[in-house]
């Protein structure tokens, strides 16, 4: 098992980014970069043994800061969506910087995905890391306090990605941190994912209005195209006449998923590429999964290798508290108080069959 790093870029305010490679006892690597805590590359092999990239992303710092749908990105300090940018918390009004039409997307406009974070390599018998620091000052974007924020990229022996994610606060606010990589198991770029076959294990769901708000219902997902609790091809409802995934232009949505107790590690979700053989395994002790199907994918962004990634070329899985919390006091918690502890973990385990 080892850790190498090499200098990948300047950010926009001059620092230099740094690119480490992890590589575990069986060859299995994860290229990360400190910028936004990015997965530039993850390799994973097939039923023969064959490695693959199975990440989308960019060769260069520089294409992620010119024009990056979060591809691999550390989400924060809140993932998905905030309805209008605006929330209440202890009877005051919080205004949230809005770069999704009138909503708050993904942190803001300079979310964790444009932070470079502080970065050193760690190790355990079992896997090496890479442990990621960043403090969200109080203000930042609009959210209440100073925040320190630690994520851990482990890369097992088992072939994991196991992310944890842990923060603090000196005031009141709200966090909802979150993984944002764009899979493709048979390889990057090569080919839409609407043959990869996908379980989640949830019997509800959060619909949406027509901005990708949730309404605030819990739906069971029974009778509807949203139901993945038996594995299904991905293209195999996601053009149906629904109205849910015609306001996502396809899968977008958060999962329910079934736990016996919250904060529970729990298996969420199992892809499998039916060609290479490649299995994908999501456990998590989050309340929620998002399901996206690279439905704003157009052909625009140039990868790795100089592919192109088309439409639904990648599908996204991010584990994280339900989208709109803040303003959906029947929603689990995403409140963060001083002396408390966010702790979360997710686990991306790779095999195949």
């Amino acid at each position: 098992m080892t850790v190498t790093q090499k200098a990948f870029g300047k950010t926009p305010a001059g620092e230099t980014a740094q690119l480490f490679t992890l590589t575990n006892a069986n060859g299995m690597q994860a290229e990360i970069t400190n910028y936004g805590g990015i997965v530039v590359r993850l390799t994973a092999p097939d039923r023969e043994g064959k490695f693959a990239d199975v990440v989308l992303g960019y060769e260069t710092l520089a294409e992620y800061i010119k024009a990056s749908p979060y591809f691999g990105a550390l989400v924060g300090r809140y993932g998905n969506r905030i309805a209008k940018g605006k929330f209440t918390l202890d009877g005051v009004e919080y205004t949230l910087a809005t770069n999704n039409q009138e909503n708050h997307l993904h942190g803001g406009k300079v979310g964790f995905d444009k932070a470079l974070w502080a970065a050193e390599p760690v190790k355990t018998g079992e896997a090496v890391g890479l442990k990621l620091s960043y403090l969200s000052k109080d203000g930042e974007e609009g959210y209440p306090g100073n925040l320190q924020c630690t994520v851990h990229y482990w890369l097992t022996n088992d072939n994991e990605l196991k992310i944890e994610y842990l923060a603090e606060t000196d005031k009141p606010t709200v966090v909802n941190l979150t993984h944002h990589s764009y899979f493709n198991l048979a390889g990057q770029g090569c080919g839409d994912i609407l043959s990869h076959e996908l379980m989640i294990n949830a019997d509800r769901f959060t619909p949406v209005d027509a901005g990708l708000i949730p309404t605030g219902e819990l739906q069971p997902v029974a009778g509807t195209p949203m139901d993945f609790r038996t594995p299904m091809a991905i293209g195999a409802r996601v053009n149906q006449d629904d109205v849910q995934l015609q306001r996502g232009g396809g899968y977008d949505h958060n999962y329910v998923l079934n736990k016996d107790k919250p904060g529970a590690m729990t298996l969420a979700a199992r892809v499998c590429e039916p060609t290479s053989g490649r299995v994908m395994e999501v456990h998590t002790t989050e309340p929620g999964l998002q399901f996206y199907c690279g439905n704003f994918l157009d052909g625009s962004n140039v990868g790795k290798g100089g592919k192109v990634y088309s439409h639904r070329y990648g599908f996204c899985l991010e584990s994280h508290h339900f989208p709109d919390s803040p303003n959906k006091p029947d929603f689990p918690s995403v409140v963060l108080r001083p002396g408390e502890k966010y702790q979360t973990k997710t686990i991306y385990r790779f095999s195949a069959k």
